[in-house]
């Protein structure tokens, strides 16, 4: 059977359209990366652009490099080459701070638009830090707004109501990979009167996004899962053009003042997109960025996607013929069009030790409490034949017990 696995996964290799884009990325010998989910390895040519920007523009040309480098211009250039990744223009995309701070920013937006209203509606297994932020503007403002928390995806449509201020949802789960219907679900929350706000952390650069043709309200994203912008890269948000006029944040930092240099004492929002700035750009983070997107270069969202889904496919079938009898139960959904570019499994009792097992081994995925084993899948630079190998390696893991070592079962701050 695994042979049966090896042969498919050659012939797949062998007629993807994709295969050289993998020679876009620095990837270390013997590893089988799994956790671009996480965060993206870096592509060429990102090492020498930050050399040139430390030693050459900020070294040499110091304070002059804002205008000179056009470091100022920095957010603006990288914006536009994330819209056409998300499915809206470059006007309308802002690269500012870190994904929570900036739901913080389109949060309280939306919440401003629809004052009468008390009710967030969210999913209970959304990313804690979309929860704790909602959380933690509900108490700064003294409003009594409720958070909403739905048990399952079908659960969200029912909960919109005329209660409703916004509907707050992260696109693609990231614990089981559940993508949601982005349309249906905005036109659900419009009929109720409430604006959408999307986090599309595990969908920028994994799955299509069309937030214009879906209708979003906001959405927010990080730079450094499939993006590959490097750890703690900085953020992007979206504001649909419908909103630029009458959507306020409360983070009003000299980036968004309408004349930032005119330093006066009073505040005065800048027009459009860049009224959702904060402070000043962090350039070195912001330069490595701007070169990793530079991977995506002649890159159609369609092909990634279909990729994916032959990707964890694969893996799914092969995870679950080798690996049959050891407790492993799939939590990312069977239907592809519900599925984003991740797999996870539930693996009870000792899925963080089988995790550090499989990186020992070479194979980079990650655990997330308290029982899923998770992989990423991107199109960019995983091979057919690394599932194919991953699954291989996991199934010898459970069947020889390797994992059951003490080395394994320390956890890490980071698991």
């Amino acid at each position: 059977m695994a042979d049966k696995f090896e042969q498919r996964a050659r012939a797949l290799d062998a007629a993807d359209a994709l295969a050289p884009l993998r020679d876009r990325f620095v990837l270390p010998e013997g590893i089988i990366y799994l956790d671009g989910n996480s965060l993206g390895p870096m592509p060429k040519g990102v090492a020498e652009r930050l050399a040139e920007a430390a030693e050459t523009e900020w070294a040499q040309d110091l304070i002059t490099s804002w205008n000179k480098a056009d470091w100022i211009g920095l957010p603006r250039r990288i914006a536009a080459k994330i819209a056409p990744l998300i499915g809206t223009e470059a006007d309308c995309v802002a690269v500012t701070d870190s994904t929570s701070i900036n739901l913080f920013k389109v949060l309280a937006a939306a919440l401003a638009l629809n004052p009468g209203r008390t009710r967030i509606v969210t999913e209970r297994d959304n990313f804690p830090t979309d929860l704790y932020m909602a959380d933690g503007l509900s108490r700064l403002i003294g409003k009594d707004h409720e958070l909403v928390l739905v048990d399952r995806p079908d659960d969200v449509a029912p909960a919109l109501d005329d209660r409703t201020a916004v509907l707050m949802l992260t696109h693609v789960n990231y614990r089981t990979g559940h993508m949601f219907d982005m349309a249906g679900l905005t036109k659900k929350a419009h009929e109720a009167g409430a604006p959408a706000i999307w986090d599309l952390a595990h969908s920028a650069g994994a799955v299509e996004v069309d937030l214009d043709g879906a209708g979003a309200d906001f959405a927010v994203g990080c730079g450094y899962k499939y993006l590959n912008g490097g750890p703690g890269a900085p953020a992007f948000l979206h504001v649909a053009r419908r909103h630029h006029g009458a959507a306020f944040q409360p983070l009003t930092g000299w980036f968004s003042h309408a004349a930032p240099f005119a330093f006066k004492p009073g505040y005065e929002p800048a027009g459009g997109i860049a009224r959702f700035m904060t402070g000043t750009p962090p350039v070195l983070s912001l330069t490595a960025l701007d070169r990793a997107l530079d991977a995506w270069d002649g890159v159609s969202m369609a092909d990634v996607r279909a990729k994916s889904l032959a990707l964890t496919g694969l893996f799914v079938e092969a995870v679950e013929t080798l690996c049959a009898g050891h407790g492993l139960t799939l939590a990312s959904p069977r239907e592809e069009a519900l599925r984003g570019s991740q797999v996870s499994f539930y693996l009870d009792g000792h899925g963080y030790e089988v995790m550090q097992t499989l990186i020992a081994r070479g194979v980079i995925g990650d655990f997330r409490a308290p029982d899923i084993v998770r992989f990423g899948f991107t199109p960019l630079y995983t091979r057919f034949a690394d599932v194919v190998a991953a699954a291989r390696i996991l199934s010898d893991i459970l069947e020889t017990r390797a994992w059951d070592r003490d080395e394994f079962r320390q956890r890490a701050a980071v698991t």
